[in-house]
């Protein structure tokens, strides 16, 4: 049996790993988008590293973009067979991978403008609507705890990652030629245990190969509370004080709601400040409405807010823009605002234009709230980068920048540790690092050796490796 590690591989988009059995069968864990690479993304994206006619089965860990967002380009390209996951990944994707094919459109529509002005060659996008509206009908729903057959000898089931509504980590028992069954995890992205709205990891059961997220393994999380300060503090320095806006790169599934859940419990403490709200994602409101429909992945606290508390994720002066006129508004309305708009790194949609329009403004705050690729708008800005470039022009970064890892998704080592405390290490034949920076990961690799995990490897882009 062969692994191919074709995305997520030193780097943190782009999720794509691909099982090959010895009777020929091939199963493709997750299929996401890769983000924030600078000019290679295009050609990262467009080149899978495999004949997706190929493929037999598509295991998909979660909704978010960079792990599901080159499916509609799979099934585009000849991929005829079923997609796996959990029924509310499934709810998430109806609307995220729409989402992104909209926003493939336009943002083409937007580049090729100032192309053809330029009498440069037009630029196709990766997929389009139509693709993404085929792609759903491949879609199987396997709720957590159920073992699925995928096929003779081989079946999958999920259980609750934690790290946003419906994500999953993948666990696949594959038996050949009559041989002991070989136990395959993969972790998908680790939530955190002390997570603000959702319920902890779930335990697994033994595997001899994990695929196991590395996005925080050398550092540590703040608690939430002390970010939901930090939270308030910014509002009142930029709003209040300096009368400006914080704009909120966030992804629209899990961090938005986060950020909502933060703003709602000031609200009921009565200390959330007297200015507008919005989130300038249509998206936004779209998932924000699939997360309330699973309200049994609340962790207690969030269940203690329930019963004072009918929508957690609702306060006076928020307001929801759908309409495109509505959002270019926000440009010229010059009063004190917040604005929460995807996406987190920046790399795409409104926010983007949010960003391009107050990055000049001293008053005004750009708010990171998770994890930027160092190379995407919102990892350069991180990073001190001045000026950035926005639509192929340069903007001089007076605004104020300022970050919150504390509210990430992820799980950090202490996280990452706890995820893998199920497991009896002398089982474990071998530990693949994904989804994390190089550094990050090779630091990792070593805390886990310490910690007695022998075997760990970190592939780089369309390594192989038997087992």
């Amino acid at each position: 049996m062969k692994i191919t590690f074709h995305g997520a591989a030193q780097t943190v988009t782009g999720s794509k790993h691909l099982l090959e059995t010895d009777n020929g069968k091939k199963i493709l864990l997750d299929c996401g988008l890769f983000q924030g690479h600078g000019s290679e993304t295009n050609n990262m994206n467009e080149d899978f590293g495999f004949d997706p006619k190929t493929i037999d089965f598509l295991v998909l860990s979660h909704a978010h973009i960079d792990h599901s967002g080159l499916i509609p380009r799979l099934v585009a390209q000849g991929f005829k067979g079923d997609i796996i996951c959990t029924p509310a990944t499934y709810r998430l994707c109806k609307i995220l991978l729409l989402d992104s094919a909209k926003i493939q459109e336009n943002d083409i529509r937007y580049t090729n403008k100032r192309r053809e002005k330029q009498g440069k060659p037009l630029f196709e996008p990766l997929y389009t609507t139509k693709d993404a509206i085929t792609a759903l009908t491949f879609f199987k729903s396997v709720k957590y705890g159920i073992v699925y057959q995928l096929f003779d000898g081989t079946t999958v089931s999920f259980e609750d990652a934690g790290h946003i509504i419906g994500s999953a980590s993948v666990h696949l028992n594959i038996k050949e030629n009559g041989k002991e069954p070989v136990k395959i995890s993969f972790s998908g992205d680790v939530g955190r245990y002390k997570d603000l709205i959702l319920k902890a990891p779930n335990p697994f059961r033994q595997a001899d190969y994990i695929l196991l997220e590395s996005t925080y393994g050398d550092s540590f999380h703040e608690d939430a509370n002390p970010a939901e300060d930090r939270l308030l503090q910014i509002i009142e320095e930029t709003c209040i004080n300096r009368k400006g806006k914080v704009i909120i790169p966030a992804f629209s599934v899990g961090r938005t709601q986060e950020i909502l859940y933060s703003l709602n419990n000031l609200e009921l403490k009565g200390k959330l400040p007297d200015v507008k709200y919005f989130v300038d994602s249509p998206l936004s409101e779209k998932a924000t409405i699939v997360v309330k429909s699973f309200p049994h992945n609340f962790n207690d606290n969030v269940q203690e807010v329930l019963k004072v508390d009918d929508d957690p994720f609702d306060f006076k002066g928020l307001h929801f823009i759908e309409d495109t006129e509505e959002s270019i508004a926000l440009n010229s309305d010059h009063s004190p605002m917040v604005i929460i708009s995807s996406s987190g790194m920046a790399e795409a949609g409104r926010v983007k234009h949010h960003i391009k329009n107050n990055i000049e403004n001293p008053n005004c705050t750009i708010l990171m709230v998770g994890y930027a690729e160092p190379s995407s708008l919102a990892g350069r800005l991180k990073n001190g980068v001045n000026p950035v470039g926005i639509f192929g022009d340069d903007y001089p970064v007076n605004a104020k920048i300022e970050s919150l890892q504390s509210m990430s998704a992820h799980g950090d080592q202490h996280d990452l540790l706890h995820f893998l405390a199920c497991q009896d290490k002398k089982q474990i034949k071998k530990i693949f690092l994904v989804h994390g920076d190089p550094k990050v990961q090779f630091n990792f690799k070593k805390k886990l050796q310490e910690e007695g995990y022998d075997e760990v490897e970190v592939p780089y882009r369309h390594q192989s490796f038997e087992i």
